[in-house]
């Protein structure tokens, strides 16, 4: 076999075979796009990339088109290829995707399209839209693959041995205990998803909960449950926008919300904490999967599984959020590798449904959702996203911890302090 050097691509990465006409001169200016990372690209018999164990996996193309694709917009034409089978991953996909994104980002290439837009404006009915994109697939999808609870955000591991179940009790837990909830207060939830967080507070810590969500399918279920557990008297379950929120408050919680909320958006929800929020006892908590600096989200993921979405970068969660609401931080923790694992659980319980037979749907919905949670697991992995806890209290509010001991020892109770005039 006789090396070929492409001047876009990188030594390690150009072995291919001499006279592969214009299908070699595709792969190896693709493999350029994606240096350096250890992937090997095939058409046919054509093979561009490093030999033997050197490349986690290979990326083989049905056609032409499909590569042409990934030259112009990798991001967005990956992900459809993927879904219609016009590429096929042979080897570790969670890997294969980690090493493309480092590579991608490395080159720090974001279409204007993309960052056009982030800056969409989400209004009632587009938001509502959005939401029903992806949460109204049906609660029996989810029951696959998620918690018993269904609570689709990121768990908290204690160590990363213990059951999902255990981990999403222990992330309701710690939340709880960062906001330092009392018998008889009320707590408003802005995007409460399956109402596990708020059933959850009402249960074992005595508060009264407002919980708003705009999924239909959602906030049955949650209802449901509610009644079920007897719990219906002290959780209300809305389906409405969170803009539309207007009770006060001793504690405003938001988790895996601001995502879907849009930069352009932020405002309002500054002036929903600030109206609902009591101003001298009042503190909240906003859970988000966030960026180390602005960046648009995936455009395969904002197409296709979450419109409009936008991750932000911790700076604009403060400045664009908490500023405006009169809010000061009290903490901020980043539980990213706890995503990467919770990631991992739901990915394989996923996988291992649809190798059951039990996913329904065809087989381009099944593809676009494995890509989805193997992609996720890797931008988490390698640390394209974050996830942050931000806890907060309105300015010049005087009750608020001492020490963290109330948080990670329950015997310890609540060091939250009571207000004083």
């Amino acid at each position: 076999m006789r090396t070929t050097t492409h001047p876009f691509a990188s030594p390690s990465l150009a072995h291919g075979r001499g006279g592969d006409g214009f299908d070699g001169w595709l792969l190896r200016r693709l493999a350029g796009r994606m240096a350096p990372a250890p992937l090997r690209f095939a058409l046919g018999s054509v093979v561009v990339g490093p030999p033997g164990a050197g490349a986690v996996a290979t990326l083989r193309f049905r056609d032409r088109r499909a590569i042409l694709g990934l030259i112009r917009s990798p991001e967005l034409h990956f992900g459809d290829a993927f879904a219609e089978g016009r590429i096929e991953v042979d080897g570790d996909l969670v890997a294969a995707l980690e090493h493309a994104y480092r590579a991608l980002e490395s080159h720090d290439h974001v279409p204007t399209r993309a960052r056009l837009r982030s800056w969409r404006w989400h209004s009632l009915r587009r938001s509502r839209s959005n939401v029903h994109h992806h949460y109204d697939l049906g609660n029996d999808f989810y029951r696959l693959w998620l918690d018993e609870q269904l609570v689709y955000t990121c768990a908290y591991f204690a160590s990363p041995e213990v059951s999902l179940e255990e981990a999403q009790v222990a992330k309701m837990d710690h939340v709880c205990r960062k906001l330092g909830l009392r018998p008889g207060e009320t707590v408003v939830e802005a995007g409460c998803g399956w109402g596990a967080l708020a059933l959850h507070m009402a249960r074992r810590y005595g508060v009264r909960v407002l919980a708003c969500n705009l999924s239909r399918e959602q906030i049955r279920s949650a209802r449901e449950r509610a009644d079920r557990e007897g719990l219906a008297d002290r959780v209300e379950f809305l389906e409405d926008d969170y803009r539309r929120l207007d009770r006060r408050c001793d504690v405003f919680v938001s988790v895996g919300m601001l995502e879907h909320v849009g930069r352009r958006s932020y405002g309002e929800l500054a002036d929903v904490i600030r109206r609902c929020l009591d101003p001298e006892r009042g503190r909240g908590l906003l859970h988000f999967i966030g960026r180390d600096r602005p960046r648009p989200l995936n455009a395969w993921i904002t197409e296709r599984i979450f419109p409009g979405a936008y991750a932000p970068a911790l700076e604009e969660a403060l400045e664009g959020v908490l500023v405006p609401a009169r809010q000061s931080v009290l903490d901020v923790e980043n539980l990213r590798r706890h995503y990467e694992l919770t990631l991992r659980h739901w990915r394989e319980r996923y996988e291992r449904a649809v190798t059951d037979g039990r996913v329904g749907f065809d087989e381009r919905f099944r593809r676009i959702w494995r890509l989805y949670l193997a992609g996720s697991e890797a931008a988490f992995r390698m640390g394209s996203l974050q996830l942050f806890q931000v806890t907060f209290a309105p300015h010049g509010s005087n009750g608020i911890p001492w020490t963290r001991a109330g948080l990670y020892d329950a015997e310890a109770g609540s060091s939250w302090n009571t207000p004083t005039s």
